[in-house]
């Protein structure tokens, strides 16, 4: 462990209020004595649904939950040192002896997800805190005055918020490296070390290593969607607008959506309602019998590795045996895709625009190859800007047109299972050659300004796959319940293995 590790470990266990100066973790302090006997863990692989079953049944208490996702974190064995920029212990407690006190007087719940432990990316504001974006550049910057729209509308539906999650430095990336405060592992062949994928890693392996129930992030790329579908898990990302990113640090203003990483479809769309401020409603799945769906030939299946191409043949087969129609289509309109923000183009010119007066005097301290992705956006010129933007419009006239009549579109979620770490970091070109596979496929939904899903389609105990449900903008509700649908044919319950 390097000086760099062991500090940031340090820093965890005192934050976390546990047993420091031994190492070994304390499983139910201050909690025990008001905790029902359970017989057992009830966090880690538990659904956010289950979980609110058993905490308006009385057989566990918020409490808890939330001593058992800072021993999580704190697992000397674990990830939570490499997961979390910063572990909220204290406020964590105290919101949950709260909720407790207001279930034992009687009084309502606030939501389906009250109560439960949640992880934060670490690029929305909450008050009192300075947003880091998985950096070392703003260290010092005044903290946040007020909590991100999203997050408010979390606290105000008891959502607890045990802390915030590691993430490549300023979300610009799909592989889930970060210099600054380590890189989680893969939940799958641990012992190896493969990539989360990202940019939203620590919240795939909070969630994947029971150490927050779900967890909030954000999808420019395909950042939700890449670590759910390596690490086994749900990642939805909605039609941008559809959630607010008041507080929240940008990468793209074109591209940047916000969005829940769960272990079921039926929790991302718990999550979502809570996010977009929307009233409770129930979710219609249909059945797979009648639904159909897309299967698009360009693009999407070039060159897919044996394991994904394998997985994602299986899954087609499953939805077809249970009566849905899968038609594979040439879709040709999405061949124009990689012209259209042409090596991230339009992302860059825009996470320039923010940055530049960081980069005039604080360079240095970028992870030197996002800041040369970040960079590629200096030389942009307005003209050229705009022209991609008019492209880009008319691609999502074109695919919403090519999509009509179909429930939604199917696709591998990435073309790779997760690589070593070692082999990413082997020098620069393997890196942005892996990079630029992890986010081809599912950049083009934020491209054409789409909602789609990451649901697992492995089978149990190899590595995972994710399959993408994807529906043009808008269609959100409708999406999850069709994704609920496929989840229950091509998804292996707790098929991980660590």
């Amino acid at each position: 462990m390097t000086q760099q590790q062991q500090q940031r470990r340090t820093f965890l266990q005192q934050s976390a209020g546990l047993a420091a100066a031994t190492g070994m973790l304390s499983f139910w302090p201050k909690a025990s004595a008001q905790a029902p006997e359970t017989g057992g863990k009830a966090m880690g692989q538990s659904s956010m649904a289950e979980l609110s079953r058993r905490l308006a049944a009385g057989s566990v208490s918020s409490s808890q939950l939330v001593e058992e996702a800072l021993a999580a974190i704190q697992n000397p064995a674990g990830e939570g040192a490499r997961a979390f920029i910063r572990v909220h212990a204290d406020s964590a407690r105290a919101a949950a002896a709260r909720l407790d006190a207001d279930r034992k007087a009687g009084r309502p719940a606030a939501s389906h997800i009250s109560g439960i432990p949640i992880s934060l990316k670490d690029l929305f504001d909450e008050a009192g805190v300075t947003t880091l974006g998985g950096s070392t550049v703003l260290a010092g910057q005044p903290p946040a005055a007020r909590d991100a729209i999203v997050v408010e509308r979390l606290r105000r539906a008891g959502a607890i918020i045990i802390g915030r999650t590691n993430t490549v430095e300023f979300a610009y990336t799909g592989l889930g490296i970060n210099p600054h405060y380590g890189t989680p592992k893969n939940v799958y062949d641990r012992a190896v070390g493969r990539i989360p994928g990202g940019s939203t890693s620590g919240g795939a392996i909070s969630v994947a290593d029971g150490m927050a129930a779900g967890a909030i992030g954000t999808d420019t790329g395909g950042s939700l969607r890449i670590p759910s579908a390596l690490n086994g898990l749900v990642g939805f990302k909605p039609t941008q607008r559809r959630i607010p990113l008041d507080g929240v640090l940008p990468l793209s203003t074109s591209f940047d959506s916000a969005g829940p990483i769960a272990w079921t479809v039926e929790d991302c769309a718990l999550l979502d309602a809570v996010m977009a401020g929307e009233l409770p409603r129930p979710i219609r799945v249909p059945p797979l019998r009648g639904l159909r769906f897309a299967v698009p030939k360009t693009f999407f299946q070039d060159e897919l590795s044996p394991a994904v191409a394998a997985a994602f043949a299986a899954a087609l087969s499953k939805l077809s045996a249970a009566g849905a129609t899968v038609t594979e289509l040439p879709m040709a309109e999405f061949a124009k895709a990689p012209a259209i923000n042409p090596r991230g183009t339009i992302t860059a010119a825009e996470a320039f625009a923010w940055h530049r007066e960081f980069i005039k005097t604080g360079a240095a301290k970028y992870d030197p190859r996002v800041l040369a992705r970040i960079r590629t956006g200096e030389t942009i010129t307005a003209p050229d800007y705009l022209q991609l933007q008019a492209l880009r419009r008319q691609f999502i006239r074109s695919i919403n047109t090519a999509a009509a009549g179909y429930d939604a579109m199917l696709m591998p979620t990435t073309p790779d299972t997760a690589p070593t770490i070692a082999e990413v970091l082997k020098d620069d070109e393997t890196y942005y050659r892996i990079n630029g596979r992890m986010l081809r496929n599912p950049s083009v939904v934020n491209l054409f300004d789409g909602c789609a899903l990451s649901v697992p389609c492995h089978e149990a105990g190899s590595a995972p796959v994710g399959l993408m449900i994807a529906g043009i903008g808008n269609t959100d509700h409708r999406l999850l319940a069709v994704g609920w649908a496929v989840e229950a044919a091509v998804t292996p319950r707790r098929v991980l293995s660590s």
